[in-house]
């Protein structure tokens, strides 16, 4: 399995000035390869490709020592191999006739990762051996940063990278052939479903609260916002409350994320077999505001939702959770989520009127009554079984 593992860095002040300005002089050569792609088009019709700008690099590094000749080759080179995926996705996207959304310019503030292809060139993990009871990352132009390692790493090492976060700063290990660590079995199934009044809700009737970290931090925001508003763009004061607001985000950040890891693995600890929706995030959304010609209906209402939704983080969960089941030897399996709220799990049958409430289900053939959430729960689970049935019979 691949798998990345992310330490928090511990660099001196004369370090962080040089990672600092890493990811800067990276900006840099990312904003003028997309220049020099945009003008050989416009002037010349030719296409520039990865191994022209690749084959210009030597030139650039001799004619600037001091910027850009001080950093890795190789993490140049996977920064121009960046501008060419983007510039891959968005020919992707004009042939499949999406919204194409051109390669921009990254501002200040907008390249915050850089990567070393390979262990070992321009960088190198665990620098400093000969120190038992601390780890070192050996970055070219930086030098030996200290890792909070709270974890050991497995697997074979294959690319590293530095991102930074506000004003903290994480190395990023890739690694291959990451050895899965099997739980014992269980043999229990279960179905989730999804909702914003309760993050969870299992087929057994279990419900798992909605923490609404970003509800919790309303206020705090919008106060930082408004006083961010009112500084002069520029400023020393006006990087300080940037700093603030993106702290508090990043505060409402790891909440999620630290909720989502706990939350997933205590399914994956305790049920052999995990059905949960298909979900398609994106789409449910998306905003309801329309155009000029066709205004969109109930928008503050659905902005509402969409609000709901993102603070719930499912997406956030549903990565994490099949993350964790794939590394314990779990089977997660996802189904249609096409009905499961409105179709009776004792009956089958399927109507609207089955959810006269938000929370309640009353089946209009049966009479079943039922937590709206675990009938759902209840259906998803029946659904996830007979998929599973249908793959082994095949």
């Amino acid at each position: 399995m691949r798998r990345s593992f992310t330490f928090l860095l511990r660099p001196t002040s004369r370090q962080a000035a040089a990672l600092t300005a890493c990811p800067d002089d990276h900006r840099a050569l990312y904003n003028a390869a997309l220049e020099h792609r945009r003008t050989a088009y416009a002037k010349a019709k030719v296409s520039i490709r990865y191994g022209d700008q690749s084959a210009d690099l030597k030139h650039i590094r001799a004619d600037d020592p001091d910027g850009q000749g001080r950093w890795s080759f190789s993490s140049q080179q996977a920064t121009l191999r960046r501008l060419d995926k983007a510039f891959a996705a968005f020919f992707a996207r004009v042939k499949a006739g999406r919204t194409p959304g051109f390669p921009r310019f990254k501002g200040k503030g907008r390249f915050n990762t850089v990567e070393w292809p390979k262990d070992g060139d321009g960088c190198r993990w665990d620098s400093q051996p000969e120190h038992p009871t601390a780890t070192f990352v050996r970055l070219q132009g930086i030098g030996h940063v200290r890792v909070h390692r709270h974890r050991a790493v497995r697997g074979t090492l294959k690319t590293i990278g530095v991102k930074r976060e506000g004003p903290r700063w994480y190395v990023i290990l890739s690694c291959d052939d990451v050895p899965a660590e099997a739980l014992p079995a269980t043999g229990a199934s279960v179905g989730i479903d999804l909702g914003v009044a309760s993050l969870i809700t299992t087929s057994t009737g279990e419900h798992l609260t909605n923490p609404r970290h970003l509800s919790a931090s309303a206020e705090r925001l919008a106060a930082a916002q408004r006083d961010l508003a009112r500084k002069k763009r520029g400023s020393t004061r006006r990087r300080k409350a940037v700093a603030r607001v993106t702290a508090l985000h990043g505060t409402v950040r790891r909440q999620r994320l630290d909720g989502a890891h706990k939350a997933a693995l205590a399914l994956v600890r305790d049920y052999d077999v995990i059905a949960c929706e298909d979900l398609r995030i994106a789409n449910m959304t998306r905003s309801a505001s329309g155009t000029l010609q066709a205004p969109g209906t109930n928008v503050a209402a659905k902005s509402g939702l969409n609000r709901s939704i993102l603070d719930a983080g499912w997406g956030v969960f549903l990565t994490i959770l099949s993350h964790k089941a794939e590394s314990a030897g779990r089977e997660l399996i996802a189904v249609n989520p096409a009905n499961t709220s409105r179709i009776c799990a004792r009956c089958g049958h399927c109507a609207k009127e089955n959810r006269p409430t938000q929370a309640g289900f009353h089946c209009q053939r049966c009479a079943h009554v039922a937590h709206a959430d675990v009938n759902a729960a209840t259906n998803i689970l029946r659904a996830g079984l007979a998929l599973r049935q249908a793959a082994k019979a095949a």
